[in-house]
């Protein structure tokens, strides 16, 4: 049997920083936010309302933390296989790129429609809902992915 590549934690980590930087709840709150300041300006009594999509484009964080985790906790484990650094790396961008694509345009849009008309409201709760699905979608893959069990493929890497 061979002995475990050294440079596979390599791809765990960058799963875990791939499954952070591109959840983009940073990007979904700062879109969002700027639909409810905009709202804020036409129509203050309707903050509270518009404020749903900034909390919903928090969740996709967690969602990156939680995927991180994960991972971190299998790459500590001796005799970290070059497959489990790919299987991490994969689950890691499946979580990230699942909630890239969630929430952000949708929830600045959404607020400043309900702001034009209320009876769009229930509206865009069902859209932020389903958007977010797509990043849940992502998160139950990668966790499915992050937790098979590899078989034993190398050795530990002695230096």
């Amino acid at each position: 049997m061979r002995q475990c590549d050294p440079n596979s934690a390599f791809f765990g980590f960058m799963g875990i920083a791939a499954s952070s930087i591109f959840s983009r709840a940073a990007f979904g709150t700062a879109k969002s936010g700027v639909g409810v300041c905009s709202v804020g300006v036409m129509r203050p009594d309707l903050i509270m309302k518009s404020i749903l999509p900034v909390v919903m484009a928090g969740v996709l964080g967690i969602y990156g933390i939680i995927m991180s985790i994960l991972i971190y906790g299998k790459s500590k484990k001796i005799g970290y296989s070059t497959f489990a650094g790919y299987a991490h790396l994969s689950s890691g961008l499946i979580v990230g790129l699942s909630s890239l694509v969630s929430i952000g345009i949708v929830g600045d849009a959404g607020v400043r429609a309900n702001a034009q008309q209320n009876r769009l409201f229930i509206g865009m709760i069902l859209i932020l809902v389903f958007s977010e699905t797509l990043a849940l979608y992502g998160l139950i893959i990668g966790i499915y992915i992050s937790i098979a069990e590899t078989p034993k493929l190398c050795t530990p890497y002695n230096v």
